[in-house]
């Protein structure tokens, strides 16, 4: 949905199960009517579309793009980013660090996006730019040398320049302009802005010049612009947070290095207080939101300097004194404060302060996948809640 010329909001369809086209088609079809109802009744309504690669594969079959299309139209919905960070399932079985596989060093995960990417050039509608957010590389822990990172960074790097000239010939062949979103998060090879600006300095630029210039013929400014107009960054606000960066900060520094928001997914972290009269009732409350499907990183500023631990069960474990924690839950956007824990929420009413008179990003995508692992408290009807968010956002915006 548009909230004004310059921007379109939805949310991730990652809150729902979507393992194969079918759960995910039923998923789509049981909550998204309802809600277009609610928060666009009378304009079409965006979509941020996830699909598992075993979902992107069957929506090729059997007819399933057409009837997706028709459902699509009938229903007055278009879908214009798409998620394709998590590979598998998603939902009610482990993930933690498997959500990065398989990485960018693999092929698979490049056939998985330039599949999608396909995909979404036949579902935009015409006259959008469209969008798909993916990992960062890969998962840190899986690389344990400097010359195992290198690597992996050379071959991520020379295959997400492969997915820009993919996506060159997309816009010279159809006129749609479609980017990927590369997205840092804890413990991802890429965590905040200044790894990025590595990535495309030591990696993504001289990588892309040599390979964009013998597959395309272009000298090295041309091969440079390109690489720039098609890999972007996707801004995660809580992801964001953890690294204790400054949504201004971090936003201007993109822009003075060239590297573009390809989406802003509005997403909140667990913030954690220290007490002065004890912290029992902190480390009771966060307790609650220790559970085994997703990764929960723990951040910490220390001298300046962020420390991550890797999973909140080891901040649990010791409870060491603090000062303030961050924690890796997709927590809901509309809610300031869970009991004793406290929100990122005011980090996201930054990006809209700083969005209102620099539109560094035309897509913007609520990011709460956490619902089904909500302490029980804060459980409550799927649809209601996604609503609640998007109203929620259009009224601070």
């Amino acid at each position: 949905m548009r909230i004004d010329k310059n921007f379109q909001l939805t949310y991730c369809t990652n809150i729902h199960p979507g393992f194969d086209w079918k759960t995910t088609f039923d998923s789509l079809k049981n909550h998204v009517p309802q809600i277009k109802q609610k928060v666009s009744p009378n304009a079409p309504f965006g979509l941020g579309l996830r699909l598992s690669n075993k979902a992107s594969e069957e929506l090729v079959l059997n007819g399933n793009l057409d009837e997706f299309q028709q459902w699509l139209s009938e229903n007055q919905v278009y879908v214009f980013t798409m998620n394709g960070f998590p590979y598998g399932n998603f939902h009610n079985e482990r993930v933690k660090d498997d959500v990065h596989a398989p990485d960018w060093t693999t092929p698979e995960r490049l056939i998985y996006t330039k599949r999608m990417f396909d995909q979404l050039a036949s579902l935009l509608p015409e006259g959008n730019t469209g969008g798909i957010s993916t990992s960062p590389v890969s998962y840190k822990y899986w690389h344990a040398t400097e010359e195992a990172t290198k690597s992996a960074f050379e071959t991520g790097a020379k295959s997400m320049v492969e997915v820009a000239i993919h996506l060159h010939k997309i816009e010279k062949e159809t006129g749609k302009y479609l980017h990927l979103d590369i997205e840092p998060e804890p413990d991802g090879m890429l965590e905040n802005s200044d790894e990025v600006l590595q990535f495309f300095t030591d990696y993504l630029l001289p990588i892309g010049e040599t390979v964009i210039g013998d597959a395309l013929g272009l000298d090295v400014e041309d091969a440079k612009k390109l690489i720039y107009r098609y890999l972007t960054v996707c801004y995660d606000i809580c992801h964001f947070s953890l690294a204790y960066e400054e949504p201004t900060e971090t936003f201007k520094k993109f822009e003075k290095a060239g590297i573009a928001i390809g989406k802003i997914q509005v997403s909140a972290a667990l913030k954690i207080l220290s007490n002065p009269s004890g912290n029992e009732e902190i480390w009771k409350a966060l307790a609650l939101f220790d559970e085994p499907t997703y990764l929960h990183q723990v951040t910490k500023k220390v001298d300046g300097k962020v420390k991550t631990y890797n999973d909140l069960p080891i901040v649990l474990e010791h409870k060491k004194e603090f000062e303030e924690l961050r924690a890796h839950f997709h927590v809901p956007i509309f809610l300031e404060r869970f009991g004793a824990l406290d929100s990122t929420q005011d980090h996201i009413l930054k990006v809209i302060k700083y969005l209102k008179e620099h539109p560094v990003s035309e897509h913007l995508e609520i990011e709460t996948y956490t619902w089904d692992v909500l302490p029980s408290a804060l459980k409550k009807d799927l649809s209601e809640s996604i609503i609640r968010e998007i109203d929620w956002f259009v009224e601070k915006f």
